[in-house]
């Protein structure tokens, strides 16, 4: 039984291209570099509330499902919590408006038997160097993982201490740091997750042990403008995890009159990516659709993934040259 459970906790963390991974992999990560790097909380001048859902190889039980949902936004001079917190102090200091990024993310991994729940929080600083803006952020996360027991088929009645009397429900905190930069023509960041690798004791007297392994993440992005209604996009993403073999995201995207985008992608290990997607005033929505180089593509349709995003704010609380949709 031992083995077995063993084998389900690995199986929860794999992601496409037989890479086992403790992090949801996500397509349509342009539309949401937040997801990658704390660092670009804010950066946009607006607020942004985005919603991902990914479904991974349908077509088979108790494959991986995620969802979440992220908030970021600048805090500016004349917002309400600028406002509310001068009011409060009733002092009179320098002011960081302007240059304060925050953040939020709570999202939802299912596999199986064990489910993966957490909350994020998220402090960034901006700085204005000539042209370009360079972003510090920093995350703390805390998530909450719990296996169903009655979801489990046994193979025999022998006792084992991971699961008779043991913890179903762990409590993990860690936390991220990134440094990011955009101008009008690219962005470049650079982003490490998990970064104090934390472990926990789980099952009978805590027979078991299971820590975060920490992961950087490169990556990049140039905006071409062909002409007045085409702008090309071509990014980049490399996940180094530790102890497990790096992957490589290539994706092309072309953008359409601002109001569309498509795009391909090519992850290593075997997979690509098709998606897509509209503007509707505020509102942005998308879809990715992934396929697997590999056998299992006999048994199952794919992976899909949606994103929705709304953003509010004017013009004029952003800088003029950001315009990352």
């Amino acid at each position: 039984m031992y083995k077995h459970l063993t084998i389900i906790i690995a199986l929860f963390w794999m992601t496409e291209g037989l890479k086992a991974q403790q992090l949801p992999l996500y397509s349509q990560y342009t539309m949401n570099r937040f997801l990658i790097n704390p660092a670009v909380a804010g950066t946009e001048g607006f607020t942004t509330i985005n919603l991902t859902a990914r479904e991974q190889w349908i077509g088979f039980k108790g494959t991986p499902k995620t969802h979440s949902v992220t908030i970021d936004s600048k805090l500016l001079p004349d917002s309400y919590i600028a406002k509310a917190v001068s009011i409060r102090k009733k002092k009179r200091k320098s002011s960081r408006a302007g240059k304060v990024g925050l953040g939020g993310h709570i999202y939802n991994d299912h596999n199986g038997p064990i489910d993966r729940t957490g909350i994020e929080g998220t402090y960034a600083y901006h700085l204005d160097v000539e042209k370009t803006l360079i972003s510090f952020g920093l995350s703390v996360n805390l998530f909450q993982m719990r296996l169903n027991t009655d979801k489990l088929t046994l193979s025999d009645d022998q006792p084992d201490d991971l699961i008779d009397g043991g913890k179903y429900t762990l409590f993990i905190p860690d936390a991220s740091i990134g440094i990011y930069a955009v101008s009008q023509t690219y962005y470049a960041g650079v982003s490490t997750i998990n970064v104090l690798q934390s472990a926990v004791q789980f099952g009978k007297n805590n027979t078991g042990k299971y820590h975060l392994n920490r992961q950087y993440n490169i990556m990049g992005g140039y905006k071409y403008e062909l002409n007045e209604n085409f702008l090309f996009e071509p990014s980049l993403l490399l996940k180094i995890p530790q102890t497990m073999r790096a992957q490589l995201d290539i994706q092309m995207k072309l953008h359409i009159k601002s109001d569309y985008w498509a795009g391909l992608t090519f992850r290593t290990g075997s997979a690509f990516c098709i998606f897509g997607g509209a503007k509707v005033d505020r509102y942005y929505i998308g879809y990715a659709f992934d396929y697997n180089f590999n056998s299992m593509m006999k048994h199952t349709y794919g992976s899909h993934e949606i994103m929705a995003a709304v953003k509010f704010g004017e013009t004029a609380r952003r800088y003029k040259w950001l315009n990352t949709y």
